[in-house]
């Protein structure tokens, strides 16, 4: 049985992906910072009758956490199969209702070492920590879960849809996250990795405060799909199929 590590898997997009990875046929272990809601959430999918999941309790802003999800899950397996690189924040506070925009002339660097605290340092740490199970396996997978709102061609682009909306601070920690995607499967090329940045797409959950328009049921289609796929997939390629509905690849 194929095993895959999911971070902030506890509710969303990462739960999503979690449920579906188990109708698949994979054993889950499902990475959450908070302890009772990662209970909650194993509880809820084991109610649906999706057995093969636990919880690993890991906060990708912390080493020491990392660390220690580290021991934990060595006791349980010497192989993983799939790592997908969900954990992510926006940063974004709003004001009377409205999202407050991070602009690159007045948002405080704090905000910046927020953001990229878990969306890039916490991506490489997790990484990092787990590469070796990953090496084990004969056919592994690693999702890095981006968004189009990272694709610096895409914003530079005065036709792009969004061209007069950005953010900085989400944005460019996305963009980092993406580099980061291009130079790790750049190193894994010559072994059975299979290495990719996913966007899943504007999706209604607690992440955007439930501004976004798509179900979370295709966002979590959009990122098991590059989770699953054959020694023939790709590798080292941005993905977003709310971008380019014909092969969901969008430039970096």
């Amino acid at each position: 049985m194929k095993k895959a590590l999911i971070t902030g898997a506890n509710k969303g997009i990462g739960l999503e992906v979690a449920k579906q990875l188990l109708q698949k046929g994979y054993y889950v272990y499902l990475g959450s910072r908070d302890l009772k809601n990662g209970k909650e959430a194993v509880e809820k999918l084991k109610n649906e009758g999706l057995k093969n999941v636990e919880l690993l309790e890991i906060d990708v802003t912390s080493q020491q956490s990392v660390n220690n999800a580290r021991i934990e899950l060595v006791k349980k397996t010497q192989v993983l199969d799939v790592l997908i690189n969900n954990a992510g924040i926006n940063g974004i506070e709003f004001s009377d209702g409205k999202p407050v925009m991070h602009t690159a002339t007045e948002t405080d660097v704090d905000v910046y070492k927020k953001v990229y605290e878990v969306n890039v340092y916490g991506v490489i740490r997790v990484t990092q920590a787990f590469l070796d199970l990953l090496r084990n396996s004969s056919a592994p997978r690693i999702v890095n879960v981006s968004s189009s709102q990272g694709s610096l061609t895409l914003h530079s682009d005065p036709n792009f849809i969004h061209y007069n909306f950005k953010g900085s601070v989400y944005q460019s920690s996305k963009s980092a996250l993406n580099m980061y995607t291009i130079v790790l499967a750049y190193e894994l090329k010559d072994l059975p990795f299979k290495v990719n940045a996913v966007s899943p797409g504007s999706t209604k959950t607690d992440f955007n405060h439930n501004l976004g328009q798509g179900s979370v049921v295709d966002a979590g289609n959009r990122i098991v799909k590059y989770a699953i796929i054959g020694e023939d997939g790709p590798t080292g390629k941005f993905f977003s199929e709310d971008m380019n509905t014909d092969t969901g690849e969008i430039p970096w």
